[in-house]
């Protein structure tokens, strides 16, 4: 079930409001949570015992970790909580990328690769684990008290509006408003007109756009002409936008409408004037706990300069592999990391020198290029994608092709452009034919 559907829209919203609003402020905390069960239950039936097991699970854990008076048994709670907690998204969303390379790997080698039953994904398993992750730490660090109920737990990991795509809350920003809230109308009528917005970017603009780009890019990438090939990424960069904006601002929305103030997670990012200032404002939270959890704890920038650009690659390699298993999600999460290293390497403070509009504008082409390795989730449809995306595509239209289309109607398959140019049209006359 996602925000835009009918279910949700003309079902499940407004039972969920009015009894949500029916019912005493005492109650709330226990109808958010049952109807989160349901909505994740309706979404992936098959999980929802595993998701409520594993929560129940971690906050015996941590509340083991913070009795524990001897430092080696605090950290081994520490360490069992965090294990199940990432055990979990491990199994469940990189198990069929791990076999299927080792299958090809033996395959290289002339060894039988081994039978796998492949592993079902279910939803937001990448959100609530990094929430529990971050509710382990921030308690082990002492920068808050454990949960005392368990049921206020279970609402922080599987509260719906934020359990499918964030944003990424940490324990400390809502540990109040679980505990009480205040209801005024005006935020109320806040949270639904951002609600509102968010249904509008995802449902009339990022709907529309992806069902196009979906159709270009399900074709022949060989064949692409050279402006519809950068169109294409051009009209995906904005798809991605409004759709995940959308679903925060749906989330954000939907939060401040029950009384919770959830944190912002994007801020025009395609504004920015370099790469480091787009990881500011794309997925902020995200970015918070990278490096709140990963990059500080890694080193950050305090052991040289070289110890920082290898924690910065190793950090974006990482996030690229959280946003999918596959091997285009690593190569995006390299790409970024490459670029940030780059930045501070040798460009330093360089839209400063050429201006806000032009580093704005570099930086927006750097970004859409790394959407193309984003969304070609085949290595094969890269060379002729690129291919096309650099000039050495077909172009609009030429005569040639024209031509060859009327003299061989039926056989022709495709045509090859190629550097040298053929009666002055620059596409070679070579035509494969079916057989």
């Amino acid at each position: 079930m996602v925000f835009s559907s009918n279910i949700f829209l003309l079902y499940f919203l407004p039972a969920f409001l009015l009894v949500y609003f029916i019912v005493p402020c005492r109650f709330r905390n226990i109808v958010l949570l049952l109807f989160s069960v349901l909505f994740y239950a309706y979404g992936a039936p098959d999980f929802i015992l595993i998701l409520l097991a594993s929560t129940v699970a971690n906050f015996y854990l941590v509340k083991a970790m913070h009795r524990a008076k001897i430092p080696s048994r605090k950290k081994l709670f520490c360490a069992l909580a965090i294990i199940l907690c990432l055990g979990l998204l491990a199994y469940f969303k990189y198990a069929n990328f791990f076999v299927e390379n080792i299958n090809g790997l033996l395959s290289m080698l002339g060894f039988n690769s081994f039978h796998w039953t492949k592993v079902l994904l279910p939803i937001g398993i990448s959100f609530f684990s990094f929430q529990s992750v971050t509710y382990v730490i921030d308690t082990y660090r002492g920068n808050n008290e454990p949960m005392k109920k368990l049921t206020d737990y279970m609402l922080y990991i599987i509260m719906f509006p934020q359990l499918i795509a964030g944003p990424i809350v940490r324990y400390g920003d809502i540990a109040r408003q679980i505990a009480r809230r205040d209801y005024r109308w005006s935020e109320c009528l806040q949270g639904f007109y951002r609600f509102v917005i968010g249904l509008c970017k995802k449902v009339l603009i990022a709907d529309v756009i992806g069902a196009q780009v979906d159709t270009l890019l399900a074709g022949n990438l060989s064949v692409m002409d050279t402006g519809t090939a950068w169109i294409t990424i051009m009209a995906y960069t904005f798809q991605l936008y409004f759709d995940f904006s959308g679903y925060s601002d749906m989330a954000i929305g939907l939060g401040r409408i029950m009384g919770f103030s959830f944190p912002e997670n994007f801020d025009n990012p395609y504004n920015s004037a370099s790469i480091t200032e787009f990881w500011r404002r794309w997925h902020k939270t995200l970015n918070a706990f990278m490096l709140n959890y990963l990059y500080i704890p890694l080193g950050g920038n305090r052991k040289g300069k070289g110890r920082t650009y290898f924690n910065l690659w190793i950090v974006f390699l990482l996030s690229g592999l959280w946003h999918g298993a596959s091997w285009n999600f690593v190569l995006w999460g390299a790409y970024h990391g490459f670029f940030l290293v780059i930045e501070r390497l040798f460009l330093g403070k360089w839209s400063q020198r050429i201006g806000k509009v032009p580093s704005v504008i570099i930086t927006f082409i750097i970004v859409m290029v790394g959407w193309a390795i984003f969304r070609i989730e085949d290595l094969p449809d890269y060379v002729p994608y690129w291919v096309a995306n650099y000039g050495s595509g077909n172009t609009f239209d030429n005569p040639c092709k024209d031509y060859l289309k009327e003299e061989y109607p039926d056989n022709i398959i495709r045509m090859h452009q190629f550097t040298d140019n053929l009666d002055g049209f620059g596409y070679d006359a070579n035509i494969y034919y079916d057989n």
